[in-house]
């Protein structure tokens, strides 16, 4: 068996792995990574990128079948159709060249790739196996960076298979279904359900708890929910999955005062969340400290073992690809010698959905149950001239601000493009930005980003446009 040595080891290859790698290569460490997929793991693959990419022309064929009934923009065009093949080989071709670039990174800074699967011997030492027959490779380290990512969790009434896929199989259907259940109505199922209501399928969803987006507050999932049912998306609301019927081509359901009803569907999709991936190489020999199914780590991504670290999803939440590239980056300055702890004063959550939401920093109910003394105050953006020239002033910008100085803890907003305010949010909240301090900011206008100020000026008690 060939033997090689390095500096750093890095398993996985997913926004954590790739960004440790680069990171770790520009600061002359010997680094390796190994991956048994595609470089960008999850997120370039089968998770965010890809899912933007569907969503995106999702938004489009809706947008041209609005522009074939009476739009008040005066656009017209004949009756559209969507090739999904096509549709696909163009999301396919944005992951591929993202990957490819991904690859470019790895070697134009040093790092080493070895395409293969890894199985951990110790703490010091793996094994890869590569999926073509070649010999095994045995690689020692000083540095094991575990980076494995997360995988769809599955029912155990409903296992993947046929027709019940999960978020991987939605993103390259060959296909579009006539009728699709989901499962699961947080951000993944909401993400993709939407999508495919937009393609022209039918679509409903089932969810346990009694709204939408249950990781949100209430006020926040609202606007979606009214939003889904305008769309034409059917919920089932308080409902739990009991399985397929005898003849496979419906979801069996009960409701919360014990009535069962099925659901037909050609293809149901399982959205119900997604695990640390652990299992099945060899993780369990180290015996590391874990946080129920996660790997326990401390604010500088060490594990209860001595120079073994961990980042990313099999951390724990929350599973976002840009806390795993932030983490990766420290791991790989901490191993170069430089002084760095994981301590963000937000990290923001995006759900794209139609209308999106975004979250940063603390809410309403969060700052009550932490016994804060707290202002909160939102501005509509149905009083913003940038939304209305978008066709898109449902939603709100809400912050949260303490009281006695003003120090914003919280950001929050739904609405038609808001994943781009998160940026704005974070950096806020990150320079520990006070009320007066956004609204003595000059916004540019017309952009939804003046949101924030009217927001702001509304917790001082003189907002200027509502």
């Amino acid at each position: 068996m060939e033997t090689r040595s390095t500096t750093l080891l890095v398993i996985g290859g997913g926004p954590g792995g790739y960004v440790a790698a680069i990171r770790a290569a520009q600061l002359g460490i010997a680094t390796t990574l190994v991956e048994g997929g595609a470089l960008g793991g999850t997120c370039l693959n089968i998770g965010c990128i890809p899912s933007k990419a569907l969503i995106h022309a999702a938004e489009q064929f809706e947008k041209a079948c609005h522009y074939a009934q009476d739009s008040p923009l005066g656009i017209r065009v004949e009756s559209p159709r969507i090739d999904i093949a096509q549709t696909v080989r163009w999301k396919d071709g944005i992951v591929s060249r993202l990957t490819g670039g991904v690859a470019m990174l790895l070697k134009k800074n040093g790092a080493q790739v070895v395409h293969g699967w890894a199985r951990i011997v110790d703490g010091k030492t793996v094994e890869v196996v590569a999926g073509d027959g070649r010999e095994p490779v045995r690689i020692t380290c000083e540095h094991l960076l575990l980076a494995p990512g997360s995988a769809p969790f599955a029912l155990p009434a409903m296992p993947f298979g046929g027709r019940v896929i999960s978020s991987t199989e939605a993103l390259a259907p060959a296909t579009l279904p006539g009728r699709l259940v989901v499962v699961g109505a947080g951000y993944i199922g909401l993400e993709l359900g939407t999508a495919y209501r937009k393609l022209g399928v039918d679509v409903t969803v089932v969810e346990a708890l009694e709204r939408v987006l249950p990781a949100y507050d209430e006020e926040l999932g609202r606007p979606v929910a009214a939003a889904l049912k305008r769309q034409g998306v059917h919920l089932h609301l308080g409902c739990t999955v009991q399985g397929l019927n005898a003849a496979g081509d419906a979801v069996r359901i009960k409701d919360a005062n014990g009535g069962e009803s099925a659901l037909p569907a050609d293809q149901v999709l399982v959205a119900v969340g997604r695990r640390p991936h652990t299992g099945g190489w060899g993780l369990e020999s180290l015996m590391l400290d874990m946080n129920g199914r996660a790997v326990k780590i401390d604010d500088q991504c060490r594990t209860s073992m001595r120079n073994v670290w961990a980042i990313g999803d099999v951390t724990g939440e929350p599973m976002l690809a840009h806390r795993a590239m932030a983490q990766g980056e420290m791991v790989a300055e901490i191993i170069g010698g430089r002084r760095r702890h994981f301590m963000p004063a937000a990290i923001p959550a995006v759900c794209f959905t139609d209308p999106e939401v975004v979250v940063a920093g603390r809410t309403p109910a969060e700052t009550a149950a932490a016994g804060l003394d707290c202002m909160v105050a939102l501005f509509p953006f149905a009083a913003n001239g940038r939304a209305m020239t978008l066709e898109a002033s449902e939603g709100f910008v809400r912050v949260v601000a303490r009281r006695d100085d003003h120090v914003i803890v919280g950001w929050q907003a739904v609405g038609r493009g808001v994943s781009e305010l998160s940026s704005a949010f974070g950096h806020s909240l990150e320079m520990g930005e006070r009320l007066e301090d956004t609204a003595g900011t000059i916004h540019a206008h017309p952009t939804l980003g003046e949101a924030m100020h009217e927001a702001a000026l509304r917790a001082l008690g003189h907002a200027l446009h509502v």
